[in-house]
């Protein structure tokens, strides 16, 4: 396929065709030549001549940490899926094929950074501290989270796609307000999720705006699944997401996102540029989506079984397995361990949720502000009388 020539104003040659703005787009399926990796599908390390210092000090025990997050953070996601199949949750929002973009990068964060997730980080709150009890409220419908989103420095999961992006952007305007930046050792950042899809949004764009022109240190993390529910990227974008960021005038990097040494390795740099006061930075995890949108969600009317063949092939967890086997002679007692600790996670989630008890009515009003409000204090005594009325009637039924 021919590379789309210069556009030159008032001259419709110069505009790429379909084919040409498809295959740069996807770039079959190789994600192109700016596409950063340090781990290929056949587990080989490769080297970068500007991402290998980011992973210079991963040891083995370290490798060996990072395969356990993605396994356990695999069998945590199958188990909710399978949770709402047997009618436990609601709804569940799987993330197969996704957690080594995501545990790649949270595994970068610093205690001191600022995470806004969207509602399928569920890696990135296993390396925030989240136990995945904590997640099952949300998708259960009887809690939006009871983890302390303050201590853990992880924001509740938001709905609304692509609304996190405002509130981060305001979030890292006030570190930079604050002189929380300056400092590649003690300054901090914040970095936001989103997926492909969300690009399509408002609030997203908008986040782009006021994070470049307040320099705000804010690391705009997208993972490009591919799909936005049933729409195609080519159907959203007629650029690749990660130079969508030059229009903000922000460097723009796109990262294999089943490559988990290369998520750590491209988030830690951008982390250390917004820490250092250098603004903001989009990186796009280029991944794939490997079950449906969420469980509403039936992805075989859409997309081909080819397709998903191909990026089986890519799995981000089978890479760091091979790569452990092959090149540090890791036995096979360590992943028998794993999987059975994964599976002893699964088991723990199925309990939990079955015996999950209902929240009182009051539960409602908690974490709305940071400071008590007069008016939440009154609406929560009106409704808890109001709720109170009915006791005797549930009593006589």
């Amino acid at each position: 396929m021919e590379e789309p020539q210069a556009w030159v104003p008032g001259d419709p040659r110069s505009r790429p065709s379909r084919d040409q703005v498809v295959a740069g787009l996807k770039g079959v399926d190789e994600g192109g030549v700016e596409l950063v990796q340090l781990l290929t599908p056949e587990g080989e390390r490769v080297h970068h001549e500007h991402f290998d210092r980011y992973t210079a000090d991963v040891t083995l025990d370290d490798l060996k940490s990072l395969y356990r997050d993605l396994v356990l953070v695999r069998r945590a996601d199958r188990e909710g899926n399978s949770l709402q199949r047997h009618g436990e949750l609601g709804i569940w929002v799987p993330l197969l094929g996704q957690e080594a973009a995501q545990v790649g990068s949270g595994r970068a964060l610093r205690p001191s950074d600022m995470c806004f997730p969207s509602y399928r980080e569920h890696g990135v709150a296993w390396t925030r501290g989240v136990d995945p009890t904590e997640l099952l409220g949300i998708f259960r419908g009887t809690d939006h989270g009871s983890w302390d989103f303050a201590a853990r420095r992880f924001h509740p999961y938001t709905i609304v796609i692509g609304n996190q992006c405002l509130n981060a952007a305001g979030y890292a305007m006030g570190q930079r307000f604050e002189s929380k930046v300056g400092d590649r050792e003690t300054g901090e950042a914040t970095i936001c999720y989103f997926g492909d899809g969300a690009t399509s949004q408002g609030d997203v764009h908008e986040g782009f705006v006021w994070a470049a022109a307040y320099d705000a240190p804010l690391v705009f993390f997208c993972q490009n699944n591919q799909w936005a529910i049933s729409v195609p990227l080519e159907r959203q974008t007629r650029v690749p997401l990660y130079q969508r960021a030059r229009g903000y005038g922000f460097p723009g990097v796109r990262v294999d996102g089943n490559d988990v040494l290369a998520c750590l390795a491209v988030t830690r740099w951008a982390l250390d540029e917004c820490r250092t006061g250098n603004g903001p930075v989009l990186i796009e995890a280029f991944t794939y989506r490997m079950d449906s949108h969420t469980t509403s969600d039936d992805a075989t009317r859409y997309r081909l079984a080819d397709e998903v063949e191909l990026w089986k092939l890519k799995d981000p967890i089978e890479r760091v397995r091979v790569h452990l086997a092959r090149r540090h002679g890791v036995e096979q007692e360590f992943f028998e361990a794993v999987d059975a600790e994964a599976n002893e996670l699964g088991e723990r989630l199925r309990a939990f949720c079955r015996a999950m008890p209902q929240p009182g009515p009051e539960r409602m009003f908690s974490e709305v502000y940071a400071d008590a409000s007069p008016q939440v204090d009154a609406q929560r005594a009106e409704y808890l009388a109001y709720h109170a009325s009915f006791a005797g009637e549930e009593e006589q039924a």
